[in-house]
């Protein structure tokens, strides 16, 4: 999967250790919270995509930067 330019490991870690709920959108680089950890596919409120993944997701998926 092609990740936002902004997603990288060391945004992803800090989502993570905030310990908010919080996801990405792998499309827009959005912000989304109240997103359970392991959440695929969410659709984004920024962008419509359905491509918001909780930050822990993104630790499994291992395509990070």
């Amino acid at each position: 999967m092609k990740l936002h330019p902004s997603i990288d490991a060391a945004r992803v870690i800090q989502a993570v250790e905030g310990d908010d709920c919080m996801g990405l959108c792998a499309a827009c680089g959005a912000d989304a919270y109240g997103v359970e950890p392991d959440a695929r596919k969410y659709e984004c409120e920024e962008c419509g995509a359905h491509a918001v993944y909780g930050a822990e997701e993104y630790l499994f998926m291992g395509d990070l930067a």
